[in-house]
């Protein structure tokens, strides 16, 4: 798909998804329009993204060959009934909902008969980076998508995203367990365990790495937008069919410990296991997950004494300094401006040498120095420069003189380096180590 002449509108474009589409769509090249129902913060989004911006619907698409879906759940079926009978001819009609069945049921009923339409859920949120590794699952109603359906599946497979073909009716039943059965169980987990008043903080000092694995799990749930996630159980109706299974079922397995049926509880935990029938898969991926979180406290506790940076997952900030301590899910650091930091361990990523260095070379100030050394005229330069170059302290280095002169001992040259360090304290220890290699320094 190539990107110069086609112009998308992304109706809802200024928030969440259609935010995130908007910023990605516009960076390959793409002409954007974006809409909101608020003219004064709408326009601040454009301007900061550099895109159009429109406050009517109607007038975002005149000349739109994309219309990209991106309201609420709830708003969808009115928003696509109020805009859809007016888009261009041979134009594409998109939405991205996490239900299928409604919007396609609307796209079909109020596009206009020369439009193509493909309704579609991408299964992530907003804070991922690209599209890469990302699934997007395209629900393409039959005799509705013949001109723009390999251009949308080449441009989400050029992107790695990882494209799954599947009917509205499908989505919405699969959904209902992949979504809604999960959502409602962890945010009832969540609720059983605020009524019971169970410290959460000391049942982890209880817990195996499964159970933290699992709680890390439901607090990512619970601390998300509540009305999504309402309306991702209300707007579905298969979901409520998979939530009444669910509590049928809850109450049944009550019953049977309650009333000490070991045989029939075993016999339903069994046929569920072999119906899930990926132990193997299941235990291997679950182990890859929790050896990764294991990991990362030995590494950082094997650090103690050393220099580490952090960069937090959300806010992005970066900190470097020397690790202190690592107690249950807490670092602390003494970081380069010399004051105490306690990071979550479950929060950052742990930066390589590298990125450490680069980030302290643009955020640290840097002393540079020349040094004279007597070394034998025999040296290679290069070989001294990449030694001098390998020593940790050291950002830069260049040899900007050589000289022999008669007061020096014979077969003696004077290198003068200049090179740059974090520290002035590291003067004494690259003067130290020029020594340590028999140089005399003048």
């Amino acid at each position: 798909m190539t990107c110069e002449d086609i112009n998308i509108t992304i109706i809802g474009g200024t928030r969440g998804l259609g935010l995130w589409f908007a910023n990605q769509l516009k960076l390959d090249g793409f002409n954007i329009t974006i809409t909101s129902r608020n003219k004064t913060s709408g326009q601040k989004v454009a301007q900061k993204i550099d895109t159009n911006y429109s406050n009517d619907n109607i007038t975002a698409i005149q000349n739109a060959d994309i219309i990209l879906f991106a309201v609420p759940i709830e708003a969808m079926e009115e928003t696509i009934k109020n805009v859809a009978p007016h888009a261009n001819r041979g134009s594409l009609l998109i939405d991205i909902t996490s239900v299928k069945s409604m919007p396609s049921e609307a796209l079909i009923k109020f596009a206009p008969a020369d439009c193509e339409i493909l309704p579609s859920h991408p299964m992530f949120g907003p804070r991922i980076p690209s599209l890469d590794d990302q699934i997007v699952i395209l629900t393409p109603i039959e005799n509705r998508c013949e001109k723009w359906f390999n251009k949308v599946y080449s441009f989400l497979e050029d992107h790695g995203a990882k494209i799954v073909i599947s009917t509205p009716e499908e989505h919405d039943k699969t959904m209902s367990v992949v979504q809604g059965l999960t959502h409602f169980s962890y945010i009832s987990i969540a609720s059983t365990i605020e009524r019971l008043q169970v410290s959460v903080k000391k049942s982890r000092e209880f817990a195996s790495p499964v159970y933290s694995l699992m709680l890390d799990m439901i607090s990512r749930i619970v601390s998300q937008n509540p009305y999504l996630y309402y309306s991702i159980q209300k707007n579905n109706p298969q979901t409520a069919i998979s939530r009444r299974t669910l509590i049928e079922e809850s109450k049944k397995l009550a019953k049977l410990i309650e009333e000490s049926k070991e045989a029939e509880f075993v016999e339903n935990m069994s046929n569920s296991a072999k119906y899930l029938d990926e132990y193997e898969e299941a235990l291997g991926r679950s182990d890859k997950a929790i050896n990764a979180l294991n990991q990362d406290f030995y590494i950082i506790k094997s650090s103690i004494g050393n220099e580490m940076g952090f960069k937090h997952q959300y806010s992005e900030n970066i900190h470097v300094g020397i690790v202190k301590s690592i107690k249950n899910d807490i670092i602390t650091i003494i970081n380069v401006h010399k004051k105490e930091v306690e990071l979550k361990l479950s929060n950052v990523v742990i930066l390589t040498d590298e990125e450490v260095f680069e980030w302290k070379k643009n955020n640290l100030p840097v002393y540079t120095y020349d040094v004279s050394v007597l070394l034998p005229t025999t040296c290679d330069e290069s070989v001294l420069l990449d030694m001098f170059s390998n020593i940790d302290q050291v950002i830069s280095v260049e040899l900007i003189d050589t000289y022999i002169s008669p007061k020096f001992s014979q077969g003696l040259c004077s290198y003068t380096f200049r090179y740059s360090t974090f520290e002035k304290k590291n003067q004494e220890l690259v003067e130290n180590y020029l020594k340590g290699i028999g140089g005399v320094i003048h």
